[in-house]
Protein backbone atom coordinates (compact mmCIF):
# COMPACT_ATOMS: atom_id res chain seq x y z
CA UNK A 1 0.00 0.00 0.00
CA UNK A 2 1.22 3.40 -0.82
CA UNK A 3 0.78 6.89 0.31
CA UNK A 4 1.74 10.56 -1.11
CA UNK A 5 3.47 13.06 1.59
CA UNK A 6 4.75 16.56 1.16
CA UNK A 7 7.93 16.34 2.83
CA UNK A 8 8.76 12.57 3.82
CA UNK A 9 11.27 11.21 1.71
CA UNK A 10 10.10 8.85 -1.20
CA UNK A 11 10.73 4.83 0.23
CA UNK A 12 9.79 6.05 3.74
CA UNK A 13 7.12 3.78 5.32
CA UNK A 14 4.57 5.17 7.45
CA UNK A 15 1.88 3.88 9.75
CA UNK A 16 -1.36 5.47 9.54
CA UNK A 17 -3.83 5.30 11.98
CA UNK A 18 -7.49 6.67 12.06
CA UNK A 19 -7.70 8.23 15.13
CA UNK A 20 -11.78 7.43 16.19
CA UNK A 21 -11.46 4.06 14.77
CA UNK A 22 -7.77 3.12 16.03
CA UNK A 23 -7.21 0.78 12.79
CA UNK A 24 -3.98 1.40 11.69
CA UNK A 25 -2.52 0.22 8.08
CA UNK A 26 1.51 0.58 7.07
CA UNK A 27 2.13 2.60 3.31
CA UNK A 28 5.12 3.46 1.45
CA UNK A 29 6.00 6.70 0.80
CA UNK A 30 6.17 6.92 -3.24
CA UNK A 31 4.62 10.36 -4.35
CA UNK A 32 4.73 14.26 -3.45
CA UNK A 33 1.08 15.36 -2.28
CA UNK A 34 -1.62 16.38 -0.79
CA UNK A 35 -1.82 19.81 -2.66
CA UNK A 36 -3.74 22.81 -1.79
CA UNK A 37 -5.01 22.26 1.98
CA UNK A 38 -2.42 22.41 4.80
CA UNK A 39 -5.00 20.16 7.07
CA UNK A 40 -4.59 17.31 4.86
CA UNK A 41 -1.22 15.52 5.79
CA UNK A 42 -1.07 12.56 3.71
CA UNK A 43 -3.14 11.05 0.48
CA UNK A 44 -3.61 7.36 0.60
CA UNK A 45 -3.70 4.87 -2.05
CA UNK A 46 -7.64 3.63 -2.50
CA UNK A 47 -6.40 0.09 -1.04
CA UNK A 48 -5.36 1.71 2.26
CA UNK A 49 -8.33 4.12 2.69
CA UNK A 50 -10.24 1.02 2.60
CA UNK A 51 -7.94 -1.22 4.54
CA UNK A 52 -9.13 1.97 7.36
CA UNK A 53 -12.10 1.64 6.62
CA UNK A 54 -12.32 5.78 5.39
CA UNK A 55 -12.98 5.20 1.56
CA UNK A 56 -15.85 6.48 1.82
CA UNK A 57 -15.40 9.39 3.78
CA UNK A 58 -13.13 10.67 1.47
CA UNK A 59 -11.12 12.99 4.13
CA UNK A 60 -10.72 11.26 8.02
CA UNK A 61 -8.60 12.15 11.27
CA UNK A 62 -5.26 10.48 11.38
CA UNK A 63 -1.91 10.48 12.93
CA UNK A 64 1.02 9.51 11.02
CA UNK A 65 4.06 7.02 12.70
CA UNK A 66 7.71 6.81 10.71
CA UNK A 67 8.33 3.52 11.17
CA UNK A 68 11.47 3.66 8.64
CA UNK A 69 13.25 5.91 6.20
CA UNK A 70 15.41 4.98 3.06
Amino acid sequence: MTAAHLTLPFGTWVRVTHARTGRSVDVLINDRGPFGVASRVIDLSDEAAAALGILSEGVAPVTLSVLSRP
